[in-house]
């Protein structure tokens, strides 16, 4: 008698505990949410944003604040032109409210993945949209002065998407164009350290273009002149030349690319080779955790390295 009312017992509080479970994914209870929040605690009905490159996830943080839930497709320490999506990618952007991409062909692989997840909500939004552009270089993040462009176009889709807190959007804008027009004047008081003459830098793949015009610094030469597609030994042999003409104390390059060609040159051209830039990506170093980071933590390694002081 005391077992069948204990079994009867068991099996009512088995059953609570599965219809509990269901009101948590149908909806009727609380939304289980596997995004990073970026920015500290995000409010209930925050946007949810996805973003190509982590670098952009700064400028959605800084602009949509608490309002905002951000995270990127292409993971820290990956290359976004050389990215292959996977299906998790897929149910991500199905469950997006924005996509953040940066447009002029980076991102050659996305169409196809956004076909993939249709999402008919999904508002997509180009970050460079109305800027200036240097030929087909998509790289304009890396001139801070142009981030700013791509924060206000951030700004007026999330005001769109989110009306009534326009003015909150507006208000941090601002405030984050203010931070990055220091940036560029920190940047550009460091770079006035290195002597012209020594600024100068070859490069493993162009991101350095809008960097390098903004601040001064010539670009004498590209390793790598369109993803995977390695260069022959002649355009090696020309590179050395234009190295030592150039007195060009460096060769610069990103921890996601392969070393080898990188070294093959430097050793060649009896130059340094510095290999821990960031551009496409952030870090797992913590020095490298946001934009703002990042661009003065390389400026950095390249000052120290043109004034040859590894």
């Amino acid at each position: 008698m005391h077992f069948g009312i204990i079994r009867k017992f068991m099996r009512m509080t088995l059953g609570l505990v599965v219809l509990a479970g269901f009101a948590g994914c149908n909806g009727s209870g609380p939304a289980q949410n596997t995004e990073r929040v970026v920015g500290g605690p995000a409010s209930v009905s925050a946007i949810r944003v996805l973003t190509t490159i982590s670098t952009f996830n700064s400028f959605v943080s800084a602009v949509g604040g608490t309002r905002v839930m951000v995270d990127s497709l292409v993971p820290v320490g990956a290359s976004p032109e050389e990215y292959q999506p996977t299906p998790a990618d897929i149910g991500r952007l199905a469950d997006a409210d924005l996509l953040i991409e940066n447009g002029l062909g980076l991102e050659s692989w996305l169409a196809r993945t956004i076909d993939n997840a249709k999402n008919a909500r999904l508002k997509i939004v180009v970050a460079t949209a109305g800027l200036p552009r240097k030929g087909n270089n998509p790289h304009l993040w890396m001139d801070p002065r142009l981030a700013r462009g791509y924060a206000r176009n951030i700004r007026d889709a999330l005001s769109t998407r989110d009306p009534a807190h326009r003015s909150e959007y507006a208000k941090n804008e601002t405030a984050y164009e203010k931070r990055l027009a220091a940036l560029e004047r920190e940047i550009a008081a460091r770079i006035a350290n290195v002597p012209p003459p020594s600024r100068a830098m070859i490069v493993f793949h162009n991101a350095w273009q809008y960097y390098n015009d903004r601040f001064g610094i010539r670009t004498v030469g590209i390793v790598e002149l369109s993803p995977g597609q390695e260069p022959s030994p002649k355009y090696i042999s020309d590179l050395i030349g234009l190295a030592r003409a150039n007195h060009v104390r460096a060769v610069f390059a990103e921890p996601e690319y392969s070393p080898k060609l990188v070294q093959t040159l430097a050793e060649s051209a009896g130059i340094a080779t510095v290999e821990n830039l960031y551009d496409d990506s952030l870090g797992n170093d913590p020095r490298v955790h946001d934009y703002e980071s990042m661009l003065r933590y390389d400026t950095e390694v390249i000052v120290k390295a043109l004034n040859g002081r590894q």
